[in-house]
């Protein structure tokens, strides 16, 4: 297996241990469809336990390959169920390993030995992961703190695992139609910048100052503060905060807490933070979350985090708003929009949402069913969408599924309904920014500046002779043109009257 393919010297070991999980796994034959293995092309039946065995494969590959697992999970819009099933098991959990084995890590980035730094140090670990430790203390002034610390060597081993990925990406890309289509190379590059964010401690620490910034008016959210002194690439230092995983309504009754508050309190927090602020927990499962006394949601593990361009904030409420609405000319607009994969004929589009909206448009918006639709229309009509969408989407599911499963009455569209006021005031407000009503102002000067002119062309258009078939949009179209050109005039003289007065 792969004996033909060339790598740098540096990389042969991997690539030997990489070449010999496929082989235990009995892989070969799908790494020949991918364009990557020596061998014939087999197109028989794909065996109903290929994508477990592919699973395990990637487990066994370690935590580069789990999480690229973990980004093919979320790709419902490329792959079909079994294998977003089987991906979805991936775990990144590792063995515990003695706290010697960290120390000499540790006493680098503090400065000093733990027992030091600390008025109480934990050498017995707290939680394990593929890339880092937690460990309990406390600091001098009394504050609990959870201390996070990078497994020694994980760097170096993802840095060289990356490197591999691309060669094999730029590979299979080239030999495979069925790989190309999924854009792989792409797919790296994004597992390569979350892997080196996540590696370096300090842009978890902002990561949780934005959010707890941006979530300050949500008085029952708490995101940990980072204990800066004592942090940076390779420990992180925050906030010990204890509570209950929202996976369990009995369990969270009977600690006082009601499933239902923390669910209406979860819903606004995923939405303010997608569709308000523009910046979410990528990954918002029961393990990065605590219900806490009175209520509360506590936000962990903030290594993955978001973005949301206000375009795509726009398109995705579009969406949304357009689905509940029963408007599947709307929802076939945004798919043309955000479709990667070329041009598909209209009236596809239009069948794909109108089976969407009969079966979504009214009653309760349950996320992870309409996605479960959603995705393989997608796949059926050839439509591949960008990777910050998938994000977005990934996030609003995962909370979904967590919020339905502590309170079975959950409605999203409710809690959108309510947060609708605020979203349309946040859009207005970004539009009213200073720098945005200066570029207007500008824009709308040169339109005036310019208006004798669209004028004069648009009555000369109106009072020619009319073709013999005249088409009535492109009269419409300069009809509305001249009433833009109008409005721009009125609206700069005001804006010039309203500056000048200022």
């Amino acid at each position: 297996m792969f004996k033909s393919i060339a790598v740098a010297a540096r990389d042969r070991g991997r690539m030997a241990e990489v070449s010999a999980v496929i082989a235990r796994f009995g892989l070969d034959s799908l790494a020949v469809r991918l364009g990557l293995g020596e061998g014939n092309d087999e197109t028989g039946a794909e065996p109903r336990d290929l994508p477990t065995r592919v699973r395990q494969a990637l487990e066994a590959l370690g935590p580069t390959y789990v999480k690229l697992g973990q980004i093919l999970a979320t790709r419902r819009d490329l792959l079909p169920d079994p294998w977003i099933a089987a991906f979805e098991q991936l775990q990144s959990d590792a063995p515990r390993i003695p706290f010697e084995t960290l120390r000499g890590e540790v006493e680098t980035a503090l400065g000093e030995p733990p027992e030091s730094a600390f008025a109480h140090f934990e050498t017995e670990p707290l939680a394990a992961a593929s890339i880092a430790q937690v460990h309990r203390a406390r600091l001098k002034d009394g504050t609990e703190v959870a201390v996070k610390i990078r497994r020694p060597g994980i760097r170096a081993r993802m840095e060289a695992d990356l490197r591999l990925m691309r060669h094999l990406a730029a590979l299979a890309e080239a030999r495979s139609a069925l790989v190309r289509r999924m854009k792989p190379a792409a797919m790296i590059e994004q597992l390569g910048r979350e892997i080196l964010d996540e590696l370096d401690f300090t842009n978890e620490g902002r990561n949780a100052d934005l959010l707890r910034a941006d979530l300050a008016s949500l008085e029952r959210v708490t995101v940990p503060r980072i204990h800066w002194e004592w942090t940076g690439e390779q420990v992180l230092v925050m906030d010990y905060v204890e509570g209950i995983p929202p996976r369990d309504p009995a369990v969270l009754k009977a600690a006082g807490i009601d499933p239902s508050r923390i669910a209406a309190l979860g819903a606004e927090l995923v939405l303010e933070m997608v569709l308000v602020n523009g910046r979410f927990h990528a990954d918002p499962h029961p393990g990065n979350l605590l219900c806490l006394p009175g209520d509360g949601l506590a936000l962990l593990d903030l290594g993955s985090v978001g973005f949301v361009s206000p375009r795509r904030q726009h398109e995705f409420l579009t969406f949304i708003l357009a689905l509940r609405s029963g408007d599947p000319g709307g929802v076939a607009d945004m798919l043309a929009t955000w479709s990667e994969s070329g041009e598909v004929p209209r009236e596809k589009l239009l069948r794909a949402s109108e089976r969407l909206v009969s079966r979504h448009g009214t009653g309760a918006l349950v996320l992870n069913a309409m996605v479960a639709d959603f995705f393989p229309l997608l796949r059926q009509e050839g439509l591949v969408l960008p990777p910050d969408l998938v994000l977005i989407f990934k996030a609003m599911v995962t909370m979904d599924g967590v919020l339905s499963g502590i309170a079975p009455d959950f409605d999203l569209s409710e809690a959108l309904g309510r947060m609708r006021g605020k979203l349309v005031a946040s859009r207005l407000q970004r539009l009213a920014a200073p720098d945005k009503l200066e570029t207007a102002l500008l824009e709308l000067s040169r339109v005036a500046e310019e208006a004798p002119r669209f004028l004069r062309a648009a009555s000369a258009r109106m009072e020619a002779p009319p073709p013999p078939a005249r088409d009535d949009g492109t009269a419409r179209a300069v009809r509305l043109a001249g009433w833009l050109v109008g409005g721009a005039v009125v609206i700069h003289a005001a804006a010039s009257l309203l500056v000048h007065w200022t």
